[in-house]
């Protein structure tokens, strides 16, 4: 969510330029914002919620994020004194309004779009960690892609990225397994991990083989798609076959240029109030740990990788340098690049955009040969 004011008014203190926005993927966002804000007011129309000033909230996150923006600007070691710009409580206000209206505008996708009757979903409970099957017809029975949603691990669920996950099975014939893992605040680094680690350990334990499953996650859930990968080898287990991470995030500490040279040009993630969202994953954990940031682990070893970002996006310069550490590793690593698209637009545009279509085809196509 945008920090658009759910009333259609405009907060003061964005960060990203309408101006610069390509203006068919601005219509994508301004349509993002309008169901995220009606989604917010179904928040507060909520018995629980009818006492809250969702004004004050979102001011203070914008101002909070504002000053997030000028200490980047000005090299500000003080950034981290910003993990305590916000209390616990309004950190909690946040998250669940967030959560509701993400929740609301998948939902709205799913019905918008027709989500095909043919398609088995099942949810099931993996040793305590939820999850659900994602099965299209003629699905291979021993092939799957097992996958991470994104949400910044404070927001999202296997719902939220279900359209494009089915469209990546349809063109693969892959099952999907989509984890409903745990999100921070209320469970920090290394609670999300260590349900993807042991989601890929269950169905390994269940009989699939590490050549047929791909593992695979956008935004946040590329984050944990790679810190997948490293963990499992740092433990000596056989790797899946290969990985794709769409949008990934790959660096928490202050090290990346476009988290600031980009954010003019960033509609989904410029606004949110990424400052908080980032202290409440790492909490007290070290934000160079290979864990958290990807892009500081010892990369050998690891399966072929697809690595799609905008160059548009915050994200962008973490993605190259971990393209570049990567191939240095002698790693098959692939890198394609879009202009002009927002964050994740794999899923955000998808029966919208071509570019949005093109890079799904892509997707298919890398993991199409790696299983040929």
């Amino acid at each position: 969510m945008s920090i658009a004011l759910i009333r259609g008014k405009k907060q003061k203190m964005t960060i990203f330029d309408a101006k610069k926005i390509r203006k068919d993927v601005l219509k994508i966002v301004n349509k993002i914002n309008r169901i995220q804000g009606s989604g917010a007011i179904s928040f507060l129309n909520l018995e629980e919620n009818k006492g809250i000033d969702l004004k004050k909230y979102m001011e203070k996150n914008a101002e909070g994020n504002k000053l997030f923006f000028q200490k980047l600007a000005n090299n500000d070691e003080s950034i981290k004194e910003l993990s305590n710009f916000l209390s616990e409580d309004e950190i909690l206000v946040l998250t669940r309004l967030y959560r509701h209206s993400v929740d609301y505008y998948a939902e709205n996708q799913i019905k918008t779009y027709s989500f095909p009757e043919d398609i088995k979903i099942e949810s099931i409970n993996i040793d305590g960690i939820l999850a659900e099957w994602q099965v299209v017809p003629k699905a291979r029975k021993d092939h799957v892609l097992l996958y991470f949603h994104g949400g910044g691990h404070v927001v999202g669920s296997p719902k939220y990225s279900r359209l494009i996950t089915v469209e990546i099975a349809k063109i693969t014939r892959l099952k999907v397994l989509s984890i409903d893992y745990r999100l921070a605040p209320e469970h920090p680094f290394p609670a999300g991990l260590e349900d993807c680690i042991a989601s890929y350990k269950w169905l390994l334990k269940e009989g699939y083989s590490p050549k047929n499953i791909i593992i695979g996650g956008e935004s946040a859930g590329g984050n944990l798609c790679f810190a997948t990968l490293i963990k499992l080898r740092d433990e000596g287990l056989t790797l899946p076959t290969g990985a794709i991470a769409l949008s990934p995030v790959l660096d928490y500490t202050s090290e990346s240029q476009t988290i600031y040279s980009n954010a003019a040009t960033d509609p989904i993630l410029a606004d949110v109030g990424i400052f908080w969202w980032n202290f409440v994953y790492v909490k007290n954990a070290d934000s160079y740990n290979p864990y958290i940031s990807p892009i500081y682990a010892d990369l050998k070893g690891l399966p072929p990788l697809l690595l799609q970002v905008s160059t548009s996006e915050m994200l962008h310069d973490s993605s190259t340098r971990f393209f570049e550490r990567a191939k240095a590793a002698g790693i098959d690593i692939t890198l394609q690049e879009w202009d002009d698209m927002m964050h994740v637009w794999q899923n955000f545009g998808i029966y919208i955009l071509n570019e949005s279509r093109e890079a799904i085809d892509k997707i298919g196509e890398f993991i199409n040969n790696l299983f040929h």
